[in-house]
C-alpha cells in the first residue's frame, strides 16, 4: 500500500471538528469533489456505517467505517471503485488538541492501485500528487464548513 498524509491546524477543538466529521452520511457538505453521498445503512453512524460517494468526475466509490472513536479518529475501508484505479483504499481522520482551541488534523489515505507494476509506479508519483491535491482540498473544505457552523453560532 502507498500512504499519502496531510495535516492542516483548525481554529476548532475537536469536539467542533467532530461535529461535522460525525456526520458521516454528509461528507458532501464540505469535500469539493463529492457531488453527493448515498447512505447505504440506517440508524446512527459508527462503526459499520456505509456511505456512496458520488464524485463530481462521474463515478463513485463506497466507504464502510472500521474506527469511530469521536473526538478522536474516523477510519473507513473503500470498495466497489467504479472507474477509479484503485483495488484497495484506507482513509483515517485523526483529531490530536492543540492549545488555544486549536487541532491538529491528520488526514490520510493507504492506496493500492490497479495494474500491477505500472500501477504503483503511478501510485507512487501522479497519483500520490493528486491525493495530496485531493486531502488538502477535503481539509480546507473541512475547515471552511467548521468556521461557517461557528459563525452561524454567534
Amino acid at each position: 500500500m502507498i500512504r499519502r498524509s496531510t495535516t492542516l491546524e483548525i481554529e476548532a477543538s475537536p469536539q467542533m471538528i467532530w461535529a461535522v466529521l460525525g456526520r458521516y452520511m454528509h461528507i458532501d457538505e464540505f469535500a469539493p469533489f463529492v457531488k453527493s453521498t448515498d447512505a447505504l445503512t440506517i440508524g446512527e453512524d459508527g462503526v459499520g456505517s456505509k456511505r456512496r460517494n458520488n464524485f463530481e468526475i462521474g463515478t463513485t466509490m463506497v466507504e464502510e467505517v472500521t474506527v469511530w472513536l469521536p473526538d478522536q479518529q474516523l477510519r473507513v475501508r473503500a470498495s466497489e471503485f467504479g472507474s477509479l484505479p484503485f483495488s484497495e483504499v484506507e482513509a483515517e481522520i485523526i483529531l490530536v488538541p492543540l492549545e488555544n482551541g486549536r487541532s491538529k488534523v491528520t488526514w490520510s489515505l493507504d492506496y493500492l492501485p490497479k495494474y500491477g507494476a505500472f500501477g504503483w509506479l503511478m501510485g507512487q508519483t501522479v497519483m500520490k500528487l493528486s491525493m495530496g491535491k485531493f486531502l488538502g482540498a477535503n481539509l480546507k473544505g473541512l475547515a471552511e464548513r467548521i468556521s461557517y457552523n461557528q459563525s452561524k453560532i454567534v
